[in-house]
């Protein structure tokens, strides 16, 4: 079994959570046997003292299927 790793940013103007499962399920609609993610990084941009957006960088694997046409 081979696996792949793909580099995402999620974003959300809700949540870090928010941001990861948006992300996730994006990348899903495209990339088929998703196998795991990874969170490599966390960051926000702030707005007049508060939180305007949730940004997440996840390592997305997949399982590569060589059998595919």
């Amino acid at each position: 079994m081979t696996e792949k790793h793909l580099i995402i940013t999620g974003t959300s103007l809700i949540s870090w959570k928010d941001a990861i499962v948006k992300a996730v399920n994006e990348a899903a609609e495209t990339i088929d046997y998703i196998s795991s993610i990874k969170i490599l990084d966390q960051r926000a941009n702030i707005n007049g003292n508060k939180v305007s957006e949730y940004f997440d960088d996840i390592d997305l694997s997949f399982v590569v299927d060589r059998q595919r046409d």
